[in-house]
């Protein structure tokens, strides 16, 4: 199954849920849900897109890396957010001096640690953004590990299979992120609600039961077929081991 949103809905798909929570982005999310929900894809959309100041670059890198114009086309915001081939064009070099140029400065001393990822695996995926970016740019605060532990585990976009639905909620079966005092891994699956509607607007199409899908703070975001789900997979867990393997792991800066 290929999503039926265009790249720009698709995107929006999945920056609505921590726009909705001011995490990131402008000051818009009652319109990108409006328009995820009605299938309104349009120029203001497009501008909206350019301000999540996170993403956008990520989107801008991948692109360029694959000879594609449209940063929003849907390719590229399926290699961000899902993951696909094209993450294997964007070579080490490239992805170290986008990062240099947007992270240098807010990493100071952490910098050398931050880019140690680079050789060792990264790519531009949601998920090595919050595993291996986050911890070192200020995004998370030291203190209790279940605060900084739930952030990067909503953050970063998952995956769960529907197993009942309430009315403008679901149920998923999910596995969680985990610390166990040296690394970050996936916990076994255990459920969770998460968001189907707000006021009857929702990001995915009708999902029924048994139905995989991906999930963004506690949205639903769409459905995804065994490709995308095997991406999503996949991706997640190189990314992972790549934030677990260097020297100093990212995510140990705020968890240990």
């Amino acid at each position: 199954m290929t999503s039926a949103l265009s790249g720009a809905l698709r995107f929006a798909a999945y920056a609505y849920p921590p726009n909705a929570l001011g995490y990131c982005g402008p000051d818009a999310s009652h319109q990108l849900l409006q328009q995820v929900a009605a299938g309104v894809d349009d120029p203001d959309l497009r501008r909206l897109a350019r301000g999540f100041e996170g993403a956008w670059p990520y989107l801008e890198l991948i692109a360029a890396a694959n000879g594609i114009r449209d940063p929003l086309d849907a390719s590229v915001v399926e290699a961000y957010w899902v993951g696909n081939s094209l993450l294997n064009h964007v070579g080490p070099r490239l992805l170290g001096d986008s990062l240099e140029t947007r992270f240098r400065g807010r990493a100071g001393r952490s910098w050398s640690r931050l880019v140690d990822a680079v050789p060792a695996g990264a790519v531009p995926h949601h998920s090595f953004h919050v595993f291996g970016i986050y911890p070192w740019v200020g995004l998370l605060r030291e203190g209790r590990v279940d605060a900084p532990l739930h952030v990067l585990d909503r953050c970063r976009v998952r995956w769960g299979q529907v197993v009942e639905l309430r009315g403008a909620e679901a149920v998923v079966s999910s596995r969680p992120l985990c610390w166990d005092g040296r690394q970050l891994v996936l916990g076994r699956a255990r459920p969770e609600t998460v968001v189907l509607r707000a006021d009857g607007l929702g990001l995915a199409g009708p999902v029924v039961v048994g139905d995989w899908c991906s999930l963004h703070w506690e949205w639903l975001c769409e459905r995804l077929d065994r490709a995308q789900l095997a991406a999503l997979v996949r991706c997640t867990t190189q990314q992972l081991r790549v934030v677990n393997g260097t020297p100093f792991p990212a995510p140990a800066a705020v968890l240990a």
